[in-house]
């Protein structure tokens, strides 16, 4: 079982993160300045998400464990 009960919203943000990292960070990628932008706009929509206010989402571990339940291909929401 899941430590921390993210929100869909928030797993799908971070999963869009890592895939757009992956394209801009291929070997001359197509479209970097837009690449880039969806980048920063979804960097500042995980931010600034609502859960990292919740007794749960204060912790350095729930952002960690976000980051690397997302990169592992792991979706299940707990929410």
């Amino acid at each position: 079982m899941d430590r921390f009960p993210f929100p869909a919203d928030l797993i799908s943000a971070q999963q869009q993160w890592h895939t757009t990292y992956r394209a801009l960070a291929a070997p001359r990628p197509r479209h970097a300045t837009e690449l880039r932008r969806r980048l920063l706009t979804l960097s500042a929509r995980i931010h600034g998400h609502p859960f990292w206010a919740t007794p749960a989402g204060r912790t350095p571990a729930a952002r960690v464990e976000l980051r690397q339940r997302t990169a592992a291909g792991r979706t299940q929401v707990a929410a």
